[in-house]
């Protein structure tokens, strides 16, 4: 995703990270790649489903501000902005 960020496709890969890592029960990861999603294709189909996701398990992509997410993604992908 980091690679190619700019390809029609990172909107899916991001959203299929959000349903993986709810499966694995990482929910800080699933909800730092979520807001990512909403941040950068926030009226994709993609984010209205992780969307859909998170927010039944409690999560709210949403409310994560800028430096949060940030945080989040550096745990995930070393460099990660």
């Amino acid at each position: 995703v980091k690679t190619y960020d700019t390809t029609s496709h990172a909107p899916e890969a991001l959203h299929r990270l959000v349903e993986a890592y709810l499966t694995l029960g990482l929910r800080d990861q699933a909800l730092a790649v979520g807001s990512t999603l909403g941040y950068n294709y926030p009226n994709s189909d993609w984010y209205k489903m992780s969307y859909r996701l998170l927010t039944n398990e409690g999560l709210d992509p949403e409310a994560l501000d800028a430096e949060t997410r940030r945080t989040l993604l550096q745990r995930i992908i070393p460099g990660g902005k």
